[in-house]
């Protein structure tokens, strides 16, 4: 009597493993989906796993418990991960996305802030059948019966109907442009299975016919012939500071009558501010920063530009003010081999870098050391630097405003109000709070040993701090009484410009719409460097202001797109796509166009085509 209740279960094992499949892409799809689960989802999700199901019946007359049990524990692993990947990044990973777990040591601190502890249930199953299993009577009796061959005629019959279900999941859907909505068109494990298999590489555009007449013409901008304030910044340092996860609402932003970032304040104040600028990365994020900064290219559609472009000979800031004498050197707390950036700075022509090597282990803040040893050591440098023959250019990148946010009580700098106390709101507050404080003695530093006054200083957000997807109530609630209005896109990819330089960067705020990809084209004007034989895919900010448009991928589903007027976020195509007024006023008609929608796709891949085919770059053994 003990071994019948096991060997009845046995005989429905494909319909026992299925019903826990499906049980599982319900509660993924609660997750990752606004519209959460319905009766459509097993008809998405557990065909694709009868296919494995079939095979398994098929080809496995031993340890088909473990077997299955392994699909399950992968199936399990796959949808724990795209879940934590979707709440701190709002997008469904693909294998090429998770095939980056060489990073997570690196950031392991921001991965484990995304797990929550209902999570764990995705793995109860495998717990309760493992304590079965430790009962070596109903294993064996299991073990025993599993080994029994199906209906070879049946499961065959099953295995093909499987298949033509998700060939109907997958082939209707292969257009659509939002990969969310076509992972829940396709159904999740449809949508990977393609992402990984599917050749969905375009057909590049030949080198020749990508010119700057093309771009600016699919831009929608003019070529000027004499622009305003070429040159103002001519023989000048420069130094670009990107501030970690800075977002423009922090900009004058003050709780309970305190600033949150005074020295910050006082820059936008003091110098030339672009309040509608965005961030344009992707997978790679910071590093992503770096690559759009200098080189004024959008980032690849797939992978960080770290990892795709590295091997090429990129045009680039470093190498464009080399032509004019420059030093140039790049400095980051963090190890140089993380996300590749070694392979990056030698691509963008960087003569030196800074890294963990240099600024050491001392004072560490989550990934290297804090900002307070960055911009004491780099100031430092940036000293012996500008005492030279020529002048210098030097990109700083912060850190300790890191996701997720938890810094040492040492580093607090501000008295957070109660009701802050303990969210993540709060404890990105602070650390940005921390990052401006460390950014004013660095400022500090600069004009008292001189370099402050022979520089054009630029200053910008690298990418978004507060994902939207895993945000609690208790956060949106915070986020609404400081922003005073529901917490959207439009803030998440919001980012500060600020360029400072005596006698040229004159105090005012600039109300054009602005990108990282046209930090580039505005210094180049600014140093007196024209860009007439340099392809480049920003504008200068300070000259063509009539109108801007930026395309955005990774964080923003592909097609997606800022205007002057509106942040458009795609759907399958444009008709289906959600409109965000950038002031917020959403009786406004509409003004985003499928003109628009069209010619941002088209730089992308116009962009996409030029850095793909450039050469690669010659490497020294």
């Amino acid at each position: 009597m003990r071994l019948k209740a096991p060997r009845t279960l046995s005989k429905r094992s494909i319909l026992f493993f299925s019903f826990i499949m499906l049980a599982k892409s319900y509660f993924a799809w609660f997750y990752l989906f606004d519209d959460g689960p319905s009766w459509s989802t097993w008809f998405k999700e557990i065909p694709f796993v009868l296919l494995i199901f079939c095979m398994i019946e098929w080809f496995a007359t031993k340890r088909k418990i473990a077997i299955y049990m392994l699909v399950n524990l992968l199936i399990t692993l796959l949808f724990f991960s795209l879940i934590v990947y979707h709440n701190h990044f709002g997008i469904i990973a693909t294998s090429q996305v998770l095939g980056q777990a060489k990073q997570v040591g690196a950031v392991k601190k921001s991965i484990f802030a995304g797990i929550h502890p209902q999570y764990m249930l995705f793995f109860l199953d495998i717990i309760i059948i493992s304590l079965i299993m430790l009962s070596r009577k109903k294993a064996l009796a299991w073990k025993k019966s599993m080994s029994r061959p199906g209906n070879r005629k049946a499961v065959a019959g099953l295995f093909c109907i499987s298949l033509a279900i998700c060939m109907m999941n997958i082939f209707p859907n292969q257009a659509s442009m939002n990969e969310t909505i076509q992972a829940e068109q396709m159904g999740i494990l449809n949508y990977e299975a393609y992402a990984l298999l599917a050749d969905q590489e375009e057909e590049q555009i030949e080198f020749s016919e990508i010119t700057q007449s093309v771009i600016n013409q699919t831009k929608g901008v003019h070529f000027q012939f004499k622009p305003a304030l070429f040159g103002a910044a001519k023989g000048k340092n420069l130094i670009i500071i990107q501030m970690e996860s800075f977002q423009n609402f922090l900009i004058h932003l003050s709780i309970d009558g305190q600033e949150i970032t005074p020295n910050m304040n006082k820059l936008a104040d003091s110098s030339t501010y672009f309040p509608r600028f965005f961030q344009q990365v992707g997978q790679g994020n910071t590093s992503d920063a770096e690559f759009i900064v200098n080189t004024s290219f959008y980032v690849p559609p797939d992978g960080a530009a770290t990892e795709m472009y590295a091997s090429k000979e990129l045009p680039s800031l470093p190498r464009l003010l080399q032509e004019q004498g420059y030093d140039t050197a790049t400095f980051h707390t963090n190890d140089v081999d993380f996300w590749n950036r070694g392979e990056l700075y030698n691509a963008l022509g960087f003569n030196r870098y800074y890294d963990k090597a240099f600024f050491g282990e001392n004072d560490t803040v989550f990934y290297g050391a804090s900002d307070e040893v960055l911009y004491s050591k780099t100031s430092v440098e940036l000293a012996r630097m500008n005492e030279g023959n020529s002048p210098f250019y030097s990109q700083v990148i912060s850190m300790s405003s890191h996701n997720p946010f938890s810094i040492p009580e040492n580093k607090y700098h501000m008295q957070l109000p109660e009701r802050f106390e303990g969210t993540f709101i709060g404890d990105y507050i602070r650390a940005q709070n921390y990052a401006d404080y460390a950014l004013g003695q660095f400022i500090e530093e600069l004009k008292q040993n001189g370099v402050w006054d022979d520089s054009l200083v630029v200053l910008y957000g690298d990418h978004r701090g507060l994902p939207i997807f895993s945000l609690k109530d208790e956060d949106n609630a915070l986020l609404a009484e400081i922003l005073d209005h529901e917490y959207t896109e439009r803030d998440l990819i919001n980012i500060p410009l600020i360029i400072a330089s005596g006698g040229v960067a004159t105090p005012s705020v600039k109300n054009q719409l602005g990108g990282q990809v046209d930090i580039l084209p505005t210094v180049a004007n600014l140093l007196g460097i024209p860009l007439h034989d340099h392809i480049h895919f920003g504008q200068d900010l300070l000259n063509q202001t009539a109108y801007n448009l930026l395309p955005q991928r990774y964080y923003l589903p592909t097609g997606s797109f800022v205007n002057n007027e509106e942040l458009f976020l795609s759907g399958s195509g444009f008709e289906d796509g959600q409109h965000y007024t950038l002031s917020g006023d959403g009786n406004k008609p509409l003004h985003s166009t499928e003109d628009e929608f069209n010619r941002a796709l088209k730089l992308l891949h116009l962009s996409d085509s030029y850095v793909s085919q450039l050469p690669d770059r010659e490497v020294n053994e």
